[in-house]
């Protein structure tokens, strides 16, 4: 006979829901902040040029613009989760948003590279504390079932389709000079600026439409939440080096293996106190388990797309910033709608099957980019791909299995887990997007460089031997011309290369998907911890 009990009783946090209208702004609310967050990673991107010349950054120190917030946020991601387990979500949510708010404010602002580097600090630091207390909040805030699976599709649409929003919404801004009080504004400033109002106002409103959560008894794990900050520090660190310097470089190669020093000081710590950063229970659950390492491999392609289809749009096809930004427009919408059949699937089909499928879509978008024509044969002749025929059917794709993916991975990933660790859930789960993203943009660009680097030498090479086989001489006009394109074309061939292994990446989710996730739709609609069965 087997009987069944909880682990605990069900969560009181859970127990009174706010009013329907309530919800509904609930959700709007925890979805712009959402959204925001995730659109930060993006949005300065096409700016960079502009940041560059105004404050006169070195190249060298530029990706630092972007990879300063990446670093902030991946690295205290479990931090953030830990705080708004012990302290109260709405209470973390809130103080995350300010923080973000103001050093955006600051960022903005910004008269000189330190200063705009340490706002980016700052606002990966209000992020880790927002993002894991907002994807917690929906799991306290609305019922189990169909209530929570379109919250969470409204999430993962927001959290897949910041990136393209950041896009279009940095070209835009990139684009503008308003005036304010006389004084013209850059536009890249306005990147950073919009961001204040937003999370101030945001935060103003979380106690009219969020519910507190109860605040768990259990102490702050300091030891724990220092070498694991420091680990994912050093991680997140070395392989964002990684996809500039090469993976060969000797600081890269040192900030990897002190970040797994310090994890695995932090493993043994987790394993040996009371109230430890990380249970290591939450991962016994093998749908669990297996919805963090999918949620791993699959934004490490994702991220990396926008990187390369961003640059082949404006390089090699010749947008400006804000056609470029509106060529991603498509994949918002892909992503919502996605996202919302996976929600209304999720009632009658098996997670397995909804996440399975968009990752086999996205594998396949991939693989398509990774045909992207291009002629690096001696001559080079300048080909350029359409954005109609080979760019736009692959972003749809992308996108569709992306919403379809993003939905039962992420309502998987925090569903059952106990009241007191749901932050701690949504941290590992937003850990493995960040760390994830950072690994496969250095994995995808160090091949992708090394593809540079072959073909260009080969072409060199060629250019040489035809230039000693006595063949005409071109002028340096033509000689400047013909380097310009053949660059162009070479970059082509190492994003295609980048694209292709993004494929393999996306398969590797799909596997994990397929084979490991097993839980069933009827248990998404039930709420409390998992059950436990006794023999």
């Amino acid at each position: 006979m087997t009987d069944v009990r909880p682990l605990d009783e069900p969560a009181a946090d859970v127990a009174r829901q706010p009013r329907e209208l309530n919800l509904t702004w609930a959700l709007v609310l925890i979805s712009v902040a959402q959204l925001m967050i995730v659109l930060d990673g993006t949005i300065a991107n096409i700016a960079l040029p502009y940041i560059q010349a105004d404050l006169e950054i070195s190249q060298a120190n530029l990706t630092w613009v972007v990879t300063g917030y990446a670093l902030a946020f991946g690295s205290l991601l479990l931090l953030g989760g830990r705080l708004g387990d012990l302290y109260g979500r709405r209470r973390v949510f809130m103080a995350g948003l300010v923080i973000f708010g103001v050093a955006s404010l600051l960022g903005g602002f910004a008269t000189g590279e330190p200063m705009l580097l340490a706002s980016r600090g700052l606002q990966g630091l209000g992020a880790a504390l927002a993002s894991p207390a907002a994807l917690a909040l929906i799991t306290t805030t609305f019922p189990a079932g169909p209530a929570r699976n379109r919250a969470f599709a409204v999430y993962a649409a927001m959290s897949g389709a910041g990136a393209a929003v950041g896009l279009i919404l940095g070209g835009w801004l990139t684009g503008t000079s308003p005036e304010l009080f006389g004084t013209a504004i850059d536009g890249w400033r306005l990147t950073f600026l919009i961001n204040f109002p937003i999370g101030l106002a945001a935060a103003a409103l979380a106690p009219r439409f969020l519910n507190e959560s109860e605040s768990h008894p259990g102490e702050l794990d300091l030891p724990g939440a220092l070498t694991g900050t420091l680990g994912l520090l050093g991680v997140v660190y070395g392989l964002s080096r990684a996809g500039t310097e090469g993976w060969t470089d000797g600081l890269t190669l040192a900030s990897l293996a002190a970040g797994v020093a310090m994890l695995v000081v932090f493993a043994l710590i987790e394993r040996r106190v009371a109230h430890p950063l990380l249970p290591f229970r939450i991962f016994t659950s093998r749908t669990r388990a297996a919805s963090f390492v999918a949620m791993f491999f699959a934004p490490a392609a994702m991220f990396a797309m926008f990187y390369f289809l961003s640059q082949y749009i404006q390089n090699v096809m010749g947008y400006s910033p804000l056609k470029a930004g509106v060529a991603f427009l498509p994949f918002t919408v892909g992503i919502v709608v996605g996202a919302g059949l996976a929600s209304n699937l999720l009632s009658r089909v098996n997670p397995r099957v909804i996440s399975g499928t968009g990752t086999l879509i996205a594998a396949g978008a991939l693989y398509g980019f990774s045909t992207l024509p291009y002629d690096t044969s001696f001559p080079v002749q300048d080909v350029t791909g359409t954005y109609v025929s080979d760019i736009l059917p692959f972003v749809i794709m992308m996108a569709f299995g992306m919403g379809l993916t993003f939905v039962p991975v992420t309502l998987t990933a925090v569903h059952h887990l106990r009241a007191q660790e749901s932050g701690i859930g949504s941290g590992v789960l937003n850990t493995a997007q960040q760390v994830g993203g950072a690994l496969g943009l250095a994995v995808l660009a160090t091949v992708a460089t090394q593809t540079f680097t072959d073909r260009g030498a080969e072409l060199a090479s060629a250019g040489a031997a035809a230039a000693a086989a006595g063949g005409p001489t071109p002028s340096p006009e033509q000689m400047q011309a013909m380097e310009a394109v053949a660059r162009l074309q070479v970059f082509t061939e190492g994003s295609t290369q980048a694209f292709l292994v993004g494929s393999f990446l996306m398969l590797a989710a799909s596997a994990v998907i397929w084979i490991l996730l097993d839980v069933k739709h009827e248990e998404l609609a039930t709420d409390g911890p998992e059950p436990v069965h006794v023999g």
